[in-house]
């Protein structure tokens, strides 16, 4: 976040930031929304599946990736990407935490 100060926000709210950062591409959307229908792919099914090219499906993985919401096993020259079940668990939550906030009865504006 380097030019938004970051460190005047608090750890969640930058957590917050930073999932729906990554969530802002459809790119990413179809990525994950691939991993949870065959549970497990490789770099290269994807491509096939979405239709972008390689090296673009490999920065959103890695995008992914860096944020947590998958992980990936290296096979022999292969890596076999999968949703991690625990950070998907606390994105759930944190998202969740933030979307249930509720404006008070008399909201004017």
């Amino acid at each position: 976040m380097g030019i938004t100060k970051s460190e005047i926000f608090t750890p969640q709210q930058n957590r917050l930031a930073s999932l729906a950062k990554v969530l802002g591409h459809p790119a990413r959307i179809a990525i994950l929304e691939q991993l949870f229908k065959i549970k497990t792919c490789v770099c290269g099914d994807l491509v096939e599946e979405i239709g972008l090219a390689q090296p673009t499906i490999s920065q959103h993985l890695k995008e992914l990736k860096n944020i947590g919401l998958i992980k990936g096993e290296i096979t022999g020259t292969r890596v076999c990407y999968c949703i991690d079940v625990e950070n998907w668990e606390e994105m759930k939550n944190t998202l969740s935490s933030f979307f249930d906030l509720s404006l008070p009865e008399n909201h004017c504006c």
